[in-house]
């Protein structure tokens, strides 16, 4: 018994030792980059929880339809836009409407605040005149200066895209900006001691190492207009996803009301995903060097 008791000791020792001793490192795992690998299913898990939560909180009484519509009266409310409409007009039409003025706007964002920021980032002058104009309305809530666009532009549809532009081109002019700057300056020497003139420089080492920072500028900016729309469609319209919310809202109806906010939370969702895939073809070496 007693030459069996240290091999016993030991054994157990042993034990103990495989079961505390560290794990060899996975490369690109343990040591990968923070956050890294899909989140796509703890997104869908998420999703189908407050869902639950909702059929839940509905079908036990708890909140009254009022306040909190069940699943199923918003999915009967949609079919009935589809097909019959809400608000004097079909959820296609809505929908359409709503989509013209937020990809007009983002579209000629896309054209102007780019190159705005590119400027900034590039020359002193421009950004020294430009950079305190977009840093004084940039906080400012679009509703602050919505009368002034009526006023000035009137209640017809330009205003309308004006005012989403104007939400949107903050974002995208700093995004291109903040990219120009972060551009590492061994990499503009190095190109200038090859031979390339400032021009070259500009395009081909400034605006492709920017373009991370700008597609983030793009995925803001289309978020904001987003969120702009309901303020925009506030005047004088008659056909639009935030004008079926503000209309379905004044009679009460808390079923359109949530049913167009998951509408507008869905088409915005869907154009965020698409600049995401967009920016992995054009961008295939980010978070890569």
């Amino acid at each position: 018994m007693a030459t069996n008791a240290p091999q016993m000791r030991n054994g157990r020792g042993w034990m103990l030792d495989r079961l505390t001793r560290a794990r060899p490192a996975r490369a690109g795992t343990s040591y990968g980059a923070p956050g890294a690998g899909s989140s796509a299913l703890i997104s869908l898990a998420t999703a189908l929880i407050l869902i639950g939560l909702w059929f839940l909180v509905t079908g036990m009484g708890w909140i009254k339809p009022l306040f909190l519509p069940a699943p199923g009266a918003v999915w009967a409310k949609f079919m009935q836009a589809i097909t019959e409409g809400v608000s004097n007009s079909t959820l296609i039409q809505h929908t359409l409407a709503s989509l013209g003025r937020v990809l007009g706007a983002f579209f000629l964002a896309l054209v102007v605040a780019i190159p705005v920021g590119i400027l900034m980032g590039v020359n002193r002058w421009v950004r020294g005149v430009l950079d305190p104009i977009i840093e004084f309305y940039r906080p400012l809530p679009p509703l602050a200066y919505l009368p002034l666009i009526i006023i000035w532009l009137g209640i017809g549809e330009f205003p309308k895209v004006f005012l989403i532009f104007l939400a949107i081109f903050a974002p995208m002019a700093i995004a291109a900006r903040a990219g120009v700057r972060s551009v590492s300056i061994e990499q503009i020497h190095a190109a200038y001691a090859m031979g390339a003139s400032k021009t070259q420089v500009i395009f081909h080492v400034i605006l492709k190492a920017a373009l991370p920072e700008i597609f983030t500028g793009m995925r803001i900016g289309i978020g904001v207009g987003w969120t702009t729309l309901v303020a925009a469609e506030m005047v004088a319209a008659s056909r639009g996803l935030g004008f079926m919310v503000l209309n379905s809202a004044e009679y009460l109806a808390s079923d359109a009301v949530i049913m167009g906010i998951i509408v507008i939370g869905i088409l915005a969702l869907a154009f965020d995903l698409l600049i995401r895939r967009i920016e992995r073809a054009l961008i295939p070496w980010k978070g890569k060097i």
